[in-house]
């Protein structure tokens, strides 16, 4: 079990980790969710003992880490940049720790062929890493991390170079093949995807804060805060100021547009959020509010396309199946449930869950 303990970090002025506290069990997959220089990165450092925290107490099954040499630590980390050994073949960027750690040479031949079985790197067992491609030397570094047995694994956006096949299939696998040995795994991420389908824990990070941290499909469902909702949203959350008086729930200094029956909650100022894939163009459900509102971008991947639009002085993202035929600069008709809106307080905690969460 990795434990961390109101624990800071800062450099140049720069806050890194601001008193953050985690506990992570041994053979959980826990992911460290959040936008690029969240403190994601800074706080694997921490944990591998490649920084040492300012304040706050790092502890390993019980017993304090910080001044422990990361030589001394069984650890293994891999970088969304891969870090092999360039005049070594495969087999033996693979088997490097196995070496070190002085395991027969049969062992070592049975490890290393597993783990390279695994990871589909098999057939280049005796390349030097600069016949390979880029995803396949990430995939070396990945066996590498998998044969050595570590009881702390961190992994830092190890996927991003992957191709879309690899990467799905790892996403699966991966949590398991290491969760297996017992080791807490630490894995870190931007998209809110990769969270939901690794499962487990999630962790999510701003400016170095720990702004939520669970069981991933709860975080997901039941942010505590707009940090944590937004963080788990992609596209991003749809949000906007509403005001709830005399009973109605309406956009504020635009009655007309939004208005809808007041929920469960006082009067007064609130932020709703709306996850795109609720936004519908094409039926109205009982309760429904039609919003007239003008295209300024259409994304098609194909599957989906991703409507984006003006409200007032936000845009916001309509995430609907099939290839849709609009033209940015006119103007459509969508609908939205308010039973499916999020109400968080002025400072950003959570009001209200939607109808479907609190109910479910």
């Amino acid at each position: 079990m990795l434990e961390l303990i109101d624990i800071s970090k800062a450099i140049g002025g720069e806050i890194l980790a601001n008193n953050v506290s985690l506990r992570l069990e041994a053979g959980t997959c826990n992911i460290l969710l959040g936008a690029t220089f969240s403190g994601k990165t800074s706080l694997m450092r921490l944990m591998a003992g490649l920084d040492r925290p300012d304040k706050g107490e790092l502890r390993f099954n019980g017993k304090s880490v910080i001044g422990v040499p990361v030589q001394q630590r069984n650890i293994a980390m891999v970088y969304q940049q891969f870090i092999n050994y360039p005049t070594h073949t495969v087999f033996e960027n693979i088997a490097s720790p196995l070496r070190i750690a002085k395991l027969s040479n049969a062992e070592v031949q049975r490890r290393v062929e597993e783990a390279a079985a695994l990871l589909k790197i098999s057939k280049y067992i005796q390349r030097l890493p600069a016949e390979l491609s880029g995803g396949q030397q990430q995939r070396v570094a990945l066996a590498r991390a998998l044969v050595k047995g570590a009881d702390l694994v961190l992994l830092d956006e190890p996927l991003a170079n992957l191709d879309y096949k690899l990467r799905e299939e790892l996403r699966v696998e991966l949590p398991s093949l290491f969760q297996a040995k017992g080791a807490v795994l630490v894995y870190a991420t931007t998209e809110p995807i990769e969270a939901l389908i690794l499962g487990g824990y999630t962790a999510v990070l701003h400016e170095g804060r720990v702004a939520q941290f669970g069981k991933t499909g709860e975080v997901f469902k039941s942010p505590c805060n707009l940090i944590a909702a937004r963080a788990f949203s992609d596209p991003p959350l749809n949000t906007a100021s509403v005001c709830l008086k005399n009973n109605m729930l309406v956009l504020e200094g635009h009655d007309d547009l939004l208005r809808a029956p007041a929920p469960e909650l006082v009067e007064g100022n609130y932020t709703i959020g709306l996850r795109p894939h609720h936004v519908r163009l094409d039926s109205r459900g009982p309760g429904d509010i039609e919003l007239r509102v003008k295209v300024v971008i259409n994304e098609v991947t194909g599957s989906e396309s991703y409507i984006h639009f003006q409200l007032l002085d936000q845009t916001w993202v309509a995430l609907v199946h099939g290839v849709q035929d609009i033209v940015p600069g006119n103007s459509i008709s969508c609908f939205v449930d308010p039973k499916e809106f999020y109400y968080f307080h002025p400072r950003g905690e959570i009001a209200l869950l939607p109808q479907s969460v609190r109910v479910g």
